[in-house]
């Protein structure tokens, strides 16, 4: 049986007889008897195994390595020991995996993250992230039941394209021609030769595609792998990532704000709920403010104000920036830290200047601004970023043109103005950065099962 099952109500099974197979994760062996640390993966508890000399393979079972799969049966009974309420008097025990004495995850000392990195085929056995992954397919189920319970169509937008979203610059390029035998045409690319006969991209977003089942379903959500070419190290920046991307019709910038807060507020409460030991030991060993901080998401009543009025905020602070805030510009990791430290909450950023903002977002009435919105949580700083879309045809053809998108790609979402338009609006959510402050790793590097980053793609 599962463990999870077993502990859940384990009292229903004290002096009865259970089988249960899964890990030896620690083994203390004495002359007369022996502790095994067990743990088969579906609960973030162990169960402690109890065996003693009165086996008839004793000497064979204290060779068992720390690593090595088994299958164990014996009887549920109350502890006489510390640390545990309840073990497993073993009555039989199998040998199913044994391990190698060069097992990366020995007892002698607890591995760095750094270490982990290196192993990540092997640090899912690790407490730490067990609780990382958990989360994060609890997160990813709480996301779920969220759209789908307020009447949203979870839509499968492809990962191969030839409208660029976001800069084609910054998007991973694909082609079925020969890299070692490019043929040119008047200095040009030959693309007739190459299997979809024209520049292909991997997505980078899955918005523009989504808009197109918004305009018919009226609230739609992504859910899926997106991949940047950015060669930027930082903790916070991979390669390939999870984008959550919801489009809603006849919705404005104030109500995606609304669904919004909901949204994360629905999601924290959720893996509070369904994950309180994995938040126990990571408020115990990593971030000793995480209950509290997530708890008082969902207290807080998410505060807005515009951009020009977050720089003013910062530019009457006194404080000496690194980077000085700016009308015209974007706002660095010190000012949302800053930000959201003043209001002591999550604050939503509306109305960002247009020229630093992609160009399918609606323009403002003072034409200098556009209907943005970003949101920054305290500890993690920007979680969101959404808008409202322009959904006047040739404002969006005009401001296409201005920031020298190929509109020749992008001729049917151009469409969905001229064809039954309305206003509209969408987000996207990083789902890393979602894991990192539900967990408070701060590296995206270990809340992503595989790691992609600039010199690094294995596994």
């Amino acid at each position: 049986m599962d463990l999870k099952d077993l502990l859940k109500d384990i009292e229903k099974y004290i002096d009865e007889e259970v089988t249960i197979s899964g890990w030896i994760r620690n083994h203390r062996k004495q002359k007369e008897f022996g502790f095994i640390d067990f743990s088969d993966g579906t609960s973030f508890n162990h169960l402690q195994l109890v065996y003693t000399n009165k086996l008839a393979n004793f000497e064979e079972i204290a060779k068992y390595p720390i690593g090595a799969a088994i299958t164990a049966t014996g009887r549920i009974i109350k502890s006489e020991g510390a640390g545990q309420d309840y073990e497993l008097s073993i009555s039989n025990i199998k040998l199913e995996g044994d391990c190698d004495e060069d097992y990366p995850l020995q007892a002698k000392g607890r591995p760095t993250r750094e270490f982990l990195r290196e192993q990540a085929y092997i640090r899912p056995r690790t407490n730490l992230f067990q609780a990382v992954f958990k989360i994060r397919s609890v997160a990813a189920m709480a996301i779920h039941e969220y759209f789908q319970n307020n009447n949203y169509v979870y839509v499968h937008t492809p990962l191969l394209t030839t409208a660029a979203c976001e800069d084609p610059d910054q998007m991973f390029k694909i082609t079925t021609l020969d890299m070692n035998d490019i043929k040119k045409v008047d200095g040009q690319v030959d693309w007739r030769e190459d299997l979809f006969n024209k520049p292909t991209y991997i997505t980078g977003s899955g918005q523009l595609q989504g808009e197109t089942f918004a305009l018919a379903f009226k609230k739609i959500y992504t859910f899926g792998p997106t991949f940047r070419t950015e060669n930027s190290n930082t903790k916070t920046h991979a390669n390939e990532f999870w984008m959550i991307e919801p489009e809603i019709a006849f919705c404005d910038l104030d109500h995606v704000m609304d669904i919004e807060e909901e949204m994360l507020k629905y999601i924290v409460k959720y893996v509070l709920d369904k994950c309180s030991d994995e938040i126990e030991f990571l408020n115990k060993f990593v971030d000793s403010t995480l209950k509290e901080k997530l708890t008082k998401l969902l207290d807080s009543n998410f505060v807005r104000i515009t951009h020009h009025d977050a720089i003013t905020l910062l530019k009457n602070s006194g404080v000496n920036f690194e980077f000085n805030p700016d009308y015209d510009d974007d706002i660095a990791k010190e000012h949302e830290k800053y930000i959201t430290e003043y209001y002591n909450s999550p604050v939503f950023i509306t109305n960002w200047p247009k020229d630093i903002k992609a160009w399918y977002m609606k323009e403002n009435p003072d034409h200098k601004t556009v209907a943005a919105v970003d949101l920054e949580v305290p500890g993690a700083g920007e979680l969101i970023g959404g808008s409202q879309r322009e959904d006047d045809y040739d404002k969006l053809m005009a401001r296409a043109k201005e920031m020298n998108v190929d509109v020749d790609t992008v001729d049917w979402y151009m469409n969905l103005r001229r064809f039954g338009g309305c206003y509209h609006s969408g987000f996207g959510m990083g789902f890393e950065r979602l894991i990192m402050y539900l967990t408070g790793i701060e590296n995206i590097r270990d809340v992503l099962p595989y790691p992609r980053t600039p010199g690094n793609c294995e596994y």
